[in-house]
C-alpha cells in the first residue's frame, strides 16, 4: 500500500465490550486500591441499559489517531485466530491503517469488558489472551519502514523490547515511547540506555514516580525534570484532570483540561498521546499546537463510548476549544 510509512505502532490489540447500567453501585472502602469499589448483589440479575462493542488497546488506537489525521500508519499486534481479531483487523483496514498482525491458533484475542457506571466512571476486567504472546521473531521486521515508531505496550517481553529499539535505532528512526506498567515494571537501570534514544516520552504523574522511585515525595515539575534528564527529546507527563506538563530542554509548557462533556475515559491517555504526537510531526515541533490537539482530542473521546468513536479526523478539531498553553 505504501513504501514508507510516516508512523507505525507497536503495541496492544483488543476486542472491548462496554456495559453501562444503574446496577453499579459505588461505595468508598478502605480496603480498596482506590479507596472506592464499584459493586452489585452476588446472584443478582441486573439490567444494563447500554452496550457498546468496540476494538481497543494502545497500539490500534493510536494508529487509528494518526490515520485521521492523514498521515500513513500501520500497527504491529497480535490476534487469535478468531472473530474478534478479524474484527479489529478488518476496522484498521477501513480506517486505512496498514496491520501488521501475527495472528495466533492457541489462544484467543485479547478482550476486555467495561463496566461504566453512569458518573462515568469504569471498571475493567481485562482478558490478555495472545496479546501475552507477543513474538519478536513473528514480526516481519523487514516491511517495518516508518519515519516515526510509537511504542505502547509491548505485553512485557524483554526480548521484544530490545529487539524492537535495536531495529528502530540502527535505522535512525524516531521513537514515540508510551510504557504500559510491565515496561516500566522493568526497572530505571534496565531502561536508562534505551530512554536515551526515546524522541518523545510519555507517561503520567503515577508512572513516572514508580520509574524514578523517589524515597521522597516529588513535585510534578520535578518529576518532569527527572525524567528529562534520561530522555534523548521531549517528555510528556500527563496529569489527569490537572492538564499535562511538558519539557523540550528549553521550555516547560503547561495546560490545563477543559470542563467538557464526558461519558467514559477509557482510551483518554492513548488519545492525548498520539494526538500530541501526531501534532508534532504534522506542525513540524510545534509543541503548542501539539498539546492543544492532544488535549481536543482526548476530550472528544471520553465524551463517547469507546477509545477510537471519538478520535478526532484532519483540520475537525469540532467543539472543541484551544486550551491555553503557558510557557516558562
Amino acid at each position: 500500500m505504501f513504501n514508507i510509512l510516516d508512523v507505525i505502532t507497536i503495541g496492544s490489540a483488543t476486542r472491548d465490550v462496554y456495559l453501562k447500567s444503574e446496577g453499579f453501585e459505588i461505595r468508598k472502602h478502605t480496603d480498596s486500591p482506590t479507596g472506592v469499589e464499584q459493586c452489585f448483589p452476588l446472584g443478582a440479575k441486573i439490567e444494563v441499559k447500554e452496550v457498546v462493542f468496540t476494538t481497543g488497546g494502545g497500539g490500534t488506537n493510536a494508529a487509528v489517531t494518526f490515520s485521521r489525521q492523514g498521515l500513513k500508519a500501520g500497527c504491529v499486534g497480535v490476534v487469535g485466530d478468531d472473530f474478534n481479531g478479524k474484527e479489529i483487523i478488518k476496522e484498521l483496514n477501513r480506517e486505512k491503517v496498514k496491520p501488521f498482525f501475527s495472528v495466533h491458533k492457541d489462544d484467543l484475542t485479547a478482550y476486555s469488558v467495561i463496566l461504566v457506571h453512569p458518573n462515568a466512571e469504569r471498571t475493567i476486567l481485562s482478558y490478555k489472551g495472545e496479546g501475552q504472546y507477543f513474538n519478536s521473531d513473528e514480526i516481519k521486521w523487514k516491511k517495518l519502514k516508518a519515519k516515526w515508531f510509537f511504542l505502547d505496550s509491548l505485553g512485557g517481553s524483554w526480548n521484544l523490547f530490545e529487539r524492537v529499539f535495536e531495529y528502530i535505532t540502527a535505522r535512525n528512526f524516531k521513537i514515540a515511547f508510551n510504557p504500559g506498567g510491565k515496561e516500566l515494571s522493568h526497572g530505571l537501570e534496565k531502561l536508562k540506555p534505551y530512554l536515551a534514544e526515546v524522541d518523545i516520552f510519555s507517561v503520567n504523574k503515577e508512572e513516572g514516580e514508580f520509574l524514578l522511585k523517589s524515597q521522597t515525595p516529588m513535585t510534578n515539575e520535578e518529576i518532569l525534570r527527572e525524567l528529562g534528564k534520561l530522555v534523548k527529546g521531549i517528555v510528556v507527563l500527563t496529569l489527569g484532570p490537572e492538564g499535562v506538563l511538558v519539557s523540550d530542554k528549553k521550555s516547560v509548557y503547561k495546560a490545563g483540561t477543559p470542563n467538557s462533556p464526558r461519558v467514559e475515559r477509557t482510551g483518554a491517555g492513548d488519545a492525548f498521546v498520539s494526538g500530541f504526537v501526531s501534532q508534532y510531526i504534522l506542525s513540524s515541533s510545534d509543541i503548542v499546537k501539539s498539546i492543544q490537539f492532544a488535549t481536543a482530542n482526548a476530550s472528544s473521546v471520553v465524551a463517547q463510548f469507546g477509545p477510537k468513536a471519538g478520535i478526532l479526523k484532519k483540520d475537525d478539531w469540532g467543539p472543541w476549544p484551544l486550551v491555553e498553553v503557558e510557557i516558562k
